[in-house]
Formats: structure tokens, C-alpha cells, sequence
């Protein structure tokens, strides 16, 4: 660094290239307005804790356009600052840059903006809106975190992940839509957004992180794409108002927690491809009278599953194998279809030794006709087999499946 600049307002340092770096504010407060040059030489950067309060009173802040960098803590604990103007120019925001400004009203991060700091707004209470333009793809960790009064957020195309407690403890944010191209949800990242009534989880989510909606508790429905192949423990622990909630075929396991305390939600199914649930899963949940299960007993999974629910009964298809009387604690029962249905989970459907396979489940002693297309176009189909579902299931096999360049099922009531 070369020797440092004084004016009025600011105390500058040089950067290497001959451009001006903010060091401090010195100034009396009010409106500020950060000049795009002095003495003829750009502003380029707002340094480490410029701002940074210690009793100064800003109360707006209008940036000039030749600042890229506004680096960490640059106006950490500004209280008395309500609006900034963030330009074009800014590529980089650093930690902490407007942590603590609890006056701070609303904000828009420009497009020209590429990276994002953890916590730049943390504990922001009193911001009510904020604007991330396309240009972001990492909002980095606990960035608006405890923004209490944040209703409206925009999530632009660009981002590609929802970090790590990224809008925990936003009471009144009330909806969130998340664009195509997020890829995971972050630990905690919605924990306790008690506001929070509806979400979007875009298809491109793969996984969702550990409590990322616990204590969602006006949450009232979440599907969860099929993208999806994991979600942490107590992913949706204490969402009391959760009433609905639609679990992918694409997900093998449930965590711990991951359900527990969700109240209010009365059935849930299950689909064939879990193999395991997690401890107290879905404990606690003392409206859930049923719980649907598409596929064979999960191996992994102990008595705690739906531990304390005084009403659950476990209903299990006929032709699925390893059920009891009992399951993760709560008493099975056989669940019958008003249709017959096709089970499409593995092993059991899908190309066998010398033949393509599926189970039919059903009910008892009916029968079923199985018939097959080569042309779904023409609608042209032909009974292959007629199978009686003694207790409730038969195994259908089809050994000549290979003469044929495709080959299409259903199956039907004779």
C-alpha cells in the first residue's frame, strides 16, 4: 500500500494499481455519498470495517460506480443507516458487510454482483425486502439470518445453492420460490421460519440439508421433488401445521427426526424405494392415524419410528415381505387397493434371469389380466395372462419379452 489520502469525509489508502481504497469514515454522519473519484483518482474499494459504527450516526449511504469490492464488515453495526445504493460496479461483498444495521429497510444486490459473503445481513431487523439480481450463484452462509421482518425475498436463476442457515430465524418471510438450478439446501438454511406457509422446491434440488425447515411451524405442505436422493435429520422437525407432505420415489432413506413433532399430519406414504428411517422419524406426530408403505419393510429402522403416536397403524401391501405384527412401534395392518397395482420398486420389477418380472398387488382371490403393446399409438392390446392374487398378490413373469423391440404393460380386472 502507498501512503495514505485524507479528504473531508474518508481516510484512503492506495491500492497497488493507483486506485483508492476507503480505510475509514470520518465524517459526521447523515446522508454519505461515496464519490466515484477524488483528486482525480477512482474509488475502487470500501475497506475492512470503513463503517464500521463505533458512534458515527449514517443514515443512507449512495456508493459511487467505480466501487468493486465492499470488503467484510465495511459497514458492520451501522444502526442508524435505513437505505444503501449498491451500484453496477460492485462485483464482491464481503463478510459481514452490513451485519448489524438493524435499520436497514430494503436492499438490491446488482447483477454485476458474483460473490457473496457469509452473514451480510445478519441480524438485519429491520430489512423487509431484499432483491439478489442473476449474477449470484452462492449466497454464501447465515447471510440474512435473524432478518425478522424479511417478507419478500427474489432468489435469482443464478444460484446454484441455499447456504447454511441462509434465511434462519426470518419470522415473516411467509412464501419462498427457489429457481431451477438449485442444486442443495443448506443445513438450517429456513429453521425456524415460523411464517413461512408455502415452498418450492425446484426439480434440480438434490439434496436438503439438516433441519433446513425445522420449526417451520406455519408450514402447511412440502412436496419434495423427485431429484431429491437425501434429507438430513430433523429436516421438517416441529412444522406443527404440516398437514401434507409428498415423499419421492428417489429417496432411500429418511433421517432422524426428520417428521418428529409435525402434529398435524394425518397419513403418510411411503415409497418402496425407503430401506431406511431414521430414530423418531416420525415420533410425537399424535395426529397421524396412517401410514402408507409402497414397498417391503425397511430393514434398517427400530421401535422409536413412530414413537409416542397413541393412533398410527402401518398398512403394508400384499406381495411386500418383511412385515410383522409390529413396525418402528406401532401395530401393521394389510392394505388394500380399490385397483390393482403394479409394484415397481427392485428386485422385485424389472429384468429378471430369462424373463421381465413384477409383482401385482391387489386383494385376495381376485384375479387380474395382464396384457401387453408393442404400439402405444395404436392402442392395440393384446390379454397375455390371467393370474388369481391368492392373498392379495402374484408374481407375474414374461419369458418372451424379448421378441419384441419394445414392450408395454397393464393390467386390468377380467
Amino acid at each position: 500500500m502507498l501512503p495514505a489520502v485524507l479528504n473531508a469525509q474518508f481516510s484512503f489508502t492506495t491500492n497497488d494499481d493507483g486506485t483508492l481504497n476507503i480505510s475509514q469514515y470520518v465524517g459526521s454522519g447523515g446522508d454519505v455519498t461515496i464519490p466515484s473519484t477524488t483528486n482525480g483518482l477512482p474509488i475502487t474499494s470500501i475497506g475492512d470495517s470503513a463503517f464500521a459504527a463505533y458512534g458515527n450516526s449514517v443514515t443512507s449511504v449512495t456508493i459511487g460506480t467505480n466501487v468493486t469490492m465492499i470488503a467484510q464488515y465495511a459497514f458492520y453495526y451501522c444502526t442508524d443507516m435505513a437505505n444503501v445504493t449498491i451500484p453496477d460496479s460492485v462485483t464482491s461483498i464481503g463478510m459481514d458487510a452490513f451485519a448489524n444495521c438493524t435499520s436497514l429497510t430494503n436492499v438490491t444486490i446488482p447483477n454485476s454482483v458474483t460473490n457473496i459473503g457469509d452473514y451480510v445481513f445478519l441480524y438485519c431487523y429491520g430489512l423487509t425486502f431484499a432483491a439478489i439480481s442473476n449474477g449470484v450463484t452462492d449466497l454464501g452462509n447465515f447471510t440474512f439470518y435473524y432478518c425478522s421482518n424479511l417478507t419478500s425475498i427474489t432468489i435469482p436463476d443464478s444460484v446454484t445453492s441455499v447456504g447454511q442457515d441462509e434465511f434462519g430465524g426470518c419470522t415473516s418471510l411467509t412464501n419462498v420460490t427457489m429457481p431451477d438450478g438449485v442444486a442443495s439446501i443448506g443445513d438450517e438454511a429456513f429453521v425456524y421460519c415460523s411464517g413461512l406457509r408455502s415452498v418450492t422446491i425446484p426439480n434440480s434440488v438434490t439434496n436438503i440439508g439438516r433441519s433446513a425447515f425445522g420449526g417451520c411451524t406455519g408450514l402447511t405442505s412440502v412436496r419434495i421433488p423427485k431429484s431429491v436422493t437425501g434429507i438430513g435429520d430433523i429436516a421438517f422437525d416441529d412444522c406443527l401445521n404440516l398437514t401434507n407432505v409428498t415423499i419421492p420415489n428417489s429417496i432411500a432413506s429418511i433421517g432422524q427426526y426428520t417428521f418428529c413433532y409435525c402434529t398435524n399430519l394425518s397419513s403418510v406414504t411411503i415409497p418402496g424405494t425407503i430401506t431406511e428411517i431414521g430414530g423418531y422419524a416420525f415420533a410425537d406426530d399424535f395426529n397421524l392415524t396412517s401410514a402408507y408403505f409402497l414397498g417391503n419393510a425397511p430393514t434398517n429402522a427400530d421401535s422409536t419410528v413412530f414413537g409416542s403416536n397413541p393412533g398410527t397403524v402401518v398398512y403394508y401391501l400384499p406381495g411386500t415381505t418383511g412385515w410383522s405384527t409390529m413396525f418402528g412401534g406401532a401395530p401393521t395392518a394389510l392394505w388394500f387397493l380399490p385397483n390393482p397395482l403394479i409394484l415397481t420398486f427392485e428386485p422385485i420389477f424389472g429384468v429378471q434371469t430369462n424373463k421381465f418380472s413384477f409383482v401385482i398387488s391387489w386383494a385376495t382371490n381376485t384375479s387380474v389380466v395382464v396384457e401387453a403393446s408393442t404400439n402405444l399409438a395404436s392402442n392395440t392390446w393384446q390379454p397375455i395372462q390371467t393370474n388369481t392374487l391368492t392373498g392379495g398378490w402374484c408374481n407375474f413373469s414374461d419369458s418372451k419379452w424379448t421378441n419384441y423391440p419394445s414392450r408395454v404393460y397393464r393390467i386390468r380386472s377380467p
